[in-house]
Order: C-alpha cells, then sequence, then structure tokens
C-alpha cells in the first residue's frame, strides 16, 4: 500500500510498505477514505519529539471503511462494512484510567511504556503514527491501517454525513472542545484563545458553544484571525499589539476568565528577542519548548481564572511563571485529549449544526501529495489552515 512516512527531520516521504495485517484478536483493519495533517504532525516533522524512526507511518486523523476484524472484536460493536472515525489515543477500555474516561492515559496500550515512564514519569497511552514513545504504531496517513482494541474506540458513522463533517472528531474538534469544557465556562466569562489553527479555531467554537460572553483568538497570522472573525470571535495580532495589554483593555483590566493555550511546544513570540532565546535554546537542546503562549496565557489571565493547555509539550521548559501561577490562585488543566469521551456528544452538536467542522478545511490533496501538504501546512503557504489527504 501506500503511505506517508517520516523520512528524517523536516522530510516525508510517500512510499510503499506492507499492508497492515491483523496481528491480535481485537484489531481490525480499516481502509482509509480521508486522513489530515495535523498540527501536532509538525512536531515529529521538526524533530522535536523523539524515538522517530525512517519509514515510520506517520498520521492520527483518518477514517474509512472496515474490512477485516480479528476473532475477539466484539460484532455487537463492530462488524466488516461500517464507517469508521479512529480516535488518535488507543485505548483498551478496561484499565483504571479508561475506566475513569482518561483514555489518553490507557494503561495497556502502549507497548513501549518503558520508555514513555522515563519520560514523563508514568506510562502514557499508545497514539497511531506518532513515535515509539508511544507505542510506534503506524499511522493514518495510508490507504490502509490496524486499529487495535477496535471494538473499544473507532465510531460508527451511520447517517450521511460527509467525510468532511465528521473527520476531526478522531482528534481537532474533541481535543479543542475539552480545552473549552476544562474551563469550566459561565455565561459572563471571556475566554482567550492563543493560536488560530485548527485546534484553536475548534476550541474558539466550543467555548462559544459552552455559552462563553466573549472568545478572543491570539494569532499573527491574518488569514487565520480572519477565519476566526468571520466566526464571530475577537482577533488580536500579536504582532501588532502587546497582547497582555489588549487583553486587559477588552476585559476592563481584570484580564481573561479563562485561556487556551493550543499552541504548544513550538509557538512565536511578537519579541524579536524573546523568541530568539527560546528558539536558541530550543536548537541547542537546552530546553525542549518554545513556551511563549503558556507564559503569557498565565500571566494574562484573571486572578482565580483557569489557563487549560491543550497545545502539545513533550518534555521540559525554561522560565515558568511558578510565581504568577500560585500566588494568583489560577487553576492550570492539561491534557492529550481523551477523545473517546466526546465522539458521540461532538456528533451530536455536528448533527444538530452547533459546530461546522468543515469550516477549517482550505487544502484537499491526494495522498501522494502529502509532501506538498506538509509544505504549505508548515509554512503557512496558500492561507493554509488544514489539509485534508485522500488516499
Amino acid at each position: 500500500m501506500r503511505a506517508n512516512t517520516w523520512a528524517g527531520r523536516n522530510k516525508v516521504k510517500v512510499r510503499d510498505v506492507p499492508d497492515p495485517k491483523i496481528l491480535n484478536e481485537r484489531d481490525a483493519i480499516v481502509r482509509i477514505t480521508s486522513t489530515a495533517i495535523c498540527g501536532s504532525d509538525l512536531h515529529l516533522l521538526d524533530g522535536y519529539v523523539p524515538t522517530m524512526q525512517d519509514g515510520d507511518v506517520m498520521g492520527h486523523e483518518f477514517m474509512g471503511e472496515v474490512i477485516e476484524v480479528g476473532p475477539g472484536v466484539d460484532p455487537g460493536r463492530l462488524r466488516i462494512g461500517d464507517r469508521v472515525v479512529v480516535p488518535f489515543p488507543i485505548a483498551c477500555g478496561a484499565c483504571g484510567a479508561c475506566a475513569a474516561e482518561l483514555y489518553s492515559c490507557c494503561e495497556n496500550s502502549n507497548p513501549n511504556a518503558g520508555i514513555a515512564e522515563k519520560m514523563f514519569g508514568h506510562p502514557v497511552a499508545g497514539i497511531f503514527g506518532y513515535s515509539h514513545l508511544t507505542g510506534g504504531f503506524a499511522g493514518g496517513q495510508a490507504q490502509y491501517a490496524r486499529v487495535p482494541f477496535a471494538d473499544v474506540g473507532p465510531l460508527k458513522i451511520e447517517s450521511d454525513l460527509t467525510d468532511e463533517q465528521v473527520l476531526f472528531l478522531s482528534d481537532i474538534l474533541p481535543t479543542g472542545y475539552m480545552g473549552a469544557e476544562m474551563c469550566d465556562i459561565q455565561s459572563t466569562d471571556v475566554v482567550a484563545v492563543w493560536g488560530a489553527g485548527p485546534v484553536g479555531q475548534f476550541a474558539m467554537d466550543s467555548a462559544r458553544a459552552l455559552g462563553a460572553a466573549k472568545v478572543i483568538a491570539i494569532d499573527k497570522e491574518p488569514y487565520r484571525l480572519q477565519m476566526a472573525e468571520r466566526a464571530g470571535h475577537t482577533p488580536v495580532n500579536f504582532e501588532e499589539v502587546d497582547v497582555r495589554s489588549r487583553l486587559l483593555e477588552l476585559t476592563g483590566g481584570r484580564g481573561p476568565d479563562k485561556c487556551i493555550d493550543a499552541v504548544g511546544m513550538e509557538s512565536s513570540h511578537g519579541s524579536a528577542h524573546v523568541h530568539a532565546y527560546d528558539r536558541i535554546k530550543q536548537a541547542v537542546r537546552s530546553e525542549t519548548e518554545r513556551p511563549h503562549a503558556l507564559r503569557q496565557a498565565i500571566l494574562s489571565c484573571r486572578s482565580g481564572g483557569i489557563v487549560s493547555v491543550i497545545g502539545v509539550y513533550g518534555g521540559f521548559l525554561d522560565k515558568f511563571p511558578a510565581g504568577a501561577w500560585m500566588n494568583r490562585a489560577l487553576t492550570l488543566r492539561t491534557g492529550q485529549c481523551h477523545v473517546q469521551r466526546y465522539m458521540k456528544p461532538l456528533l451530536q452538536r455536528i448533527e444538530r449544526g452547533e459546530i461546522d467542522p468543515t469550516r477549517v478545511i482550505t487544502h484537499t490533496l491526494p495522498l501522494d501529495q502529502a509532501e506538498r501538504g506538509f509544505e504549505i501546512f508548515k509554512n503557512k503557504q496558500d492561507n493554509c489552515e488544514k489539509v485534508v489527504l485522500k488516499p
């Protein structure tokens, strides 16, 4: 089959790779009809997530048709011919973490748990196409994929909704929604979102759906800010204004009630010398993150507020503002998304027209043009917000 693979730092390559096979009795094989390039994939591309190997199949946002199931898959949950969206975290459905609906912390799905434990203190769930740190599972930027614990994760789509309407239930829509849900939004809240990429856009839409009075979008790309403004959110360009000062102006001097970091380890800063400091430290591996967005969110949030972190961080950062966090009674909430928890409720919101996932799609390309897709997405060419790939 054809698949998009990691070929070294800053390089992907579409190649012929072996077809996936049933390895465990609860596996299924999915023929992929749509997949996507995620901002998290850029952390792999740029070499900031360790343990990637040449030839690893990338991609953790995908959906398609079940064409084979193992003998242990519950036929009441999944059958050949089912149309499914596959969540990016692989969860067993039986461990303590899964019982608590903390699916991205599954205790049984990562065969390389020892590596993750050394990195994070405790293991994390397996993730499709996201390094050997999270299990070394082949990803979904391919024609076919093996799906472990197939009667736990995949969501059956039994309506006539298009792939584009439901594909992002695999990751970015639940991730954005969880970022907003962790904010405990009240009807009077002003919510500020750092990052107007796809996850940030969905965090904004979700904050509004959960009742926020005002949602503020923070980014530097005019086309992303325009997209957020068209959706009804207030844009702030961090290259044109001081973000904290602007947020104080917009909130009567109090600061946003809730702040969402939808950027993560490769954030930018409007000040050249501040950005250069962290960029250099990251380049020489003195830290693994550029935490501009996280620092700014903590310093901007009103006292007693909540800072929700859904942008991906992988290791260690410098100059974390612990004093502001502790002394001003801020609550910090984080997590890789527990996608399985949110898929059905969000599918219902899509069906009711409350959220339109298709609004972030700017490019649709055949799988064989994945290299071009990564290039335009990473470099923000042609006003690229989200790339969908068709195997």
